[in-house]
């Protein structure tokens, strides 16, 4: 079934996924597009010299024209596609053939700047606006971006050195860049070198992200892999995710900003993903999640030479929440902290937030996890005024190295544990607060994937 849907999406077919939820247990109904042009039709060169900019705005403009007619497909042969930033219409699928490169220009004249997203108020970086991404989309219908293993190279450098120099007039910008739309799909590709993010879902419902390979050397600073950002029924499958920073990052906008724009991330499912994170964690909650982050299943995973694991992140003045957390079948390999959550991580957008904004962070189940050549196997640093709670750990073992000195942390955290080794804090062991709550919501969890399945 999986290699009649990749073979599919080879075709660049339209993709309407499912809307009973959209993921990755929703398969795609698929439509193929009646009309295809060639980025060459359009002027357009490969030679890796040629700024291609203009013949990618031409062709999408032109291929706009049959949003009404089924949509249509632009194709990019095999080629070094030099190009500054370009926007994408609905009903469009973007097919990059083996061989086929798309290179953002390294000239940050031709990198378009917009306002900073309503969630966040600024830039990430720099306060003002942020470049826009190379490829961006706003208010999509049905957009598909996919291939024969075509690739996508921010060549990240020039913007690496202007973050480390702070020499950033404004926020770097991502590879893709989605915003506001729905039935997302992004398949079989490759994702080199991002200034930042290379796939960044923004106020997106529907999304599939699936058969991807993204990397960025580990001195990148900030790169991350998959973002889903107060985005809705994502579905993250069948990716290998090597980053500086985070791999996958769930995020739902920053401080009073994202508490007043009020869309959370939900609905989210990640399975059999490979994921390296160099300098932060290979799976992170947060910390900017003031809209909300909540029903996550996550599967099937590979974690290996990361800085962390697993890491929730938040800080006082937040507000939001993380809860209603699974995560199962996880393998880790050199991994510095293997499980971590913290209150006191990240910054603010500007001194207009609020201090009293307490960020909730409730049921968070792990089960089957296995580590080797770890070296802290957990940190639980809660908020004094708003305690992390029913934090459930099940069957967890985690083989520390002999570099380990302490195990476990724990302050202002309550949970469970069970068959959890090494022994984790007394903190976490507590059944009286916590094996009720756990294990009804653990059950629950696991008959709403057993039922979808």
């Amino acid at each position: 079934m999986l290699v009649a849907l990749l073979l599919l999406l080879v075709l660049s077919n339209a993709v309407r996924i499912d809307a009973e939820g959209g993921q990755c247990v929703s398969n795609p109904t698929l439509d193929p597009r009646p009309h295809s042009v060639s980025i060459l039709e359009f002027g357009a060169v490969g030679d890796g010299k040629t700024l291609n900019t203009l013949a990618f705005q031409n062709a999408i403009f032109y291929l706009k024209s049959f949003a009404d007619k089924g949509g249509a497909q632009l194709y990019v042969p095999p080629g070094n596609w030099l190009t500054g930033s370009f926007n994408l219409t609905s009903h469009l699928t973007l097919f990059l053939e083996k061989g086929a490169v798309i290179i953002g220009s390294q000239d940050l004249s031709n990198w378009d700047v917009v306002a900073p997203l309503p969630s966040y108020g600024r830039g990430l970086e720099v306060p003002g606006g942020r470049y826009l991404s190379l490829i961006s989309g706003y208010m999509l219908h049905d957009v598909v971006i996919t291939g024969n293993n075509g690739t996508i190279d921010g060549i990240g450098s020039v913007w690496w050195d202007l973050f480390g120099s702070h020499s950033l007039n404004y926020s770097r910008p991502h590879l893709v860049e989605i915003v506001a739309s729905e039935f997302v799909v992004v398949s079989n590709l490759t994702f080199l070198n991002a200034p930042a993010y290379s796939i960044h879902p923004v106020y997106c419902s529907h999304v599939h992200i699936q058969n991807v390979s993204i990397s960025a050397p580990p001195e990148s600073p900030y790169t991350v892999g998959i973002v889903p950002d107060s985005s809705d029924s994502v579905c993250i499958e069948d990716c290998v995710v090597n980053m500086g920073y985070d791999a996958i990052a769930l995020k739902s906008g920053w401080d009073e900003y994202g508490i007043a724009y009020g869309r959370p991330t939900e609905n989210v499912h990640i399975r059999k993903v490979n994921l390296k994170a160099f300098s932060g964690s290979s799976l992170a909650f947060g910390s900017e999640m003031s809209g909300g982050i909540s029903n996550v299943l996550v599967e099937d995973v590979h974690i290996f030479n990361s800085n962390s694991g697993i890491e929730f992140r938040t800080i006082k003045g937040r507000g939001g929440y993380i809860k209603d957390i699974f995560m199962s079948d996880i393998q880790m390999e050199n991994v510095y902290t293997a499980i971590a959550a913290t209150g006191h991580y990240g910054s603010h957008p500007d001194d207009k937030f609020d201090p009293n904004a307490l960020p909730l962070l409730d049921h968070i189940t792990l089960k089957d996890v296995t580590g080797t050549n770890i070296t802290t196997a957990g940190s639980f640093v809660g908020i004094e005024e708003s305690p992390f709670t029913n934090i459930c750990l099940s069957n967890i073992t985690l083989y520390t190295n002999s570099v380990s000195t302490i195990t476990w942390e724990c302050s202002n955290v309550s949970g469970f544990s069970d068959s959890v080794s090494p022994k984790p804090c007394p903190d976490l062991e507590n059944p009286s607060n916590s094996s009720s709550s756990c294990f009804p919501y653990l059950l629950s969890i696991t008959e709403r994937k057993t039922a979808v399945l």
